[in-house]
């Protein structure tokens, strides 16, 4: 009896490790919504648009939103520029209205709400960056900041404000759509590692991002997934 007791015992036991640790994969792997804004956001930055088709045709199948698709193209202007940007949109528009065509009614999805703040867009940009960041804005100026300050406004204001401010798209997402464009275009190895250590900071993992640069791997190519894992590492290294 005492036998029999023990080995239910250790099947519960077994049991309930391994839902533990299924529980645990998947909470640690990328699911498919963030998977296609990886895809599409690459794509557009890249200015691959015949397989940013296809992608943006899997992001709607996956339940992603015209409004979410649309939030993930604006946001790539802000790392690739406006004419990647635009005709990231263009195609995006293309691919709608063939599937409407075709019988397909998409969702819409929510619209970014108001912003009904007292306080100045820098101000507001200003605590958004040290929400991704964890780390306290300082008066001091230095680097680029010190540089060219106007630069540092336009930070705060536009792309902290103005893009992330925007509630379409949460910070993690918005995060995962900045690496891959960064990713995808290259060069830009600095402002890589930073947003790698918002993603891990705006609670991405470890495993979520480096399944990431095998997703810009499959899309892009070998040549950039491996510039992304390079810096990768040495920001999980440094944890």
């Amino acid at each position: 009896m005492k036998r029999l007791l023990k080995l239910i015992a250790f099947g519960t036991a077994v049991i309930a490790s391994t839902t533990i640790n299924a529980q645990t994969n998947v909470k640690q792997s990328l699911d498919d919504k963030q998977q296609a804004i990886i895809r599409i956001s690459a794509l557009t930055g890249k200015g691959k648009l015949p397989e940013l088709k296809t992608e943006l045709n899997a992001g709607l199948e996956t339940g992603l939103t015209v409004n979410q698709i649309k939030e993930v193209i604006i946001h790539v202007y802000a790392y690739a520029g406006f004419p990647r940007s635009l005709r990231g949109l263009q195609t995006f528009m293309v691919v709608l209205d063939k599937r409407k065509t075709s019988g397909i009614t998409d969702e819409p999805g929510i619209e970014s709400s108001p912003i009904d703040s007292a306080a100045s867009k820098y101000e507001r940009g200003k605590a958004i960056l040290e929400k991704l960041t964890g780390i306290p804005e300082t008066q001091l100026k230095t680097g680029y900041a010190a540089f060219a300050p106007e630069i540092e406004i336009f930070l705060k204001e536009h792309l902290f404000a103005d893009i992330f401010e925007r509630d379409v798209l949460s910070y993690a997402e918005r995060e995962l759509v900045t690496i891959s464009v960064l990713s995808s275009i290259g060069g830009v190895e600095p402002m890589l590692r930073s947003h790698l250590n918002i993603c891990l900071n705006v609670g991405l993992t470890p495993e979520q991002l480096l399944q990431f640069v095998d997703v810009i791997k499959q899309t892009i190519g070998s040549k950039e997934a491996s510039a992304a894992q390079t810096v990768l590492h040495e920001v999980l290294k440094s944890k």
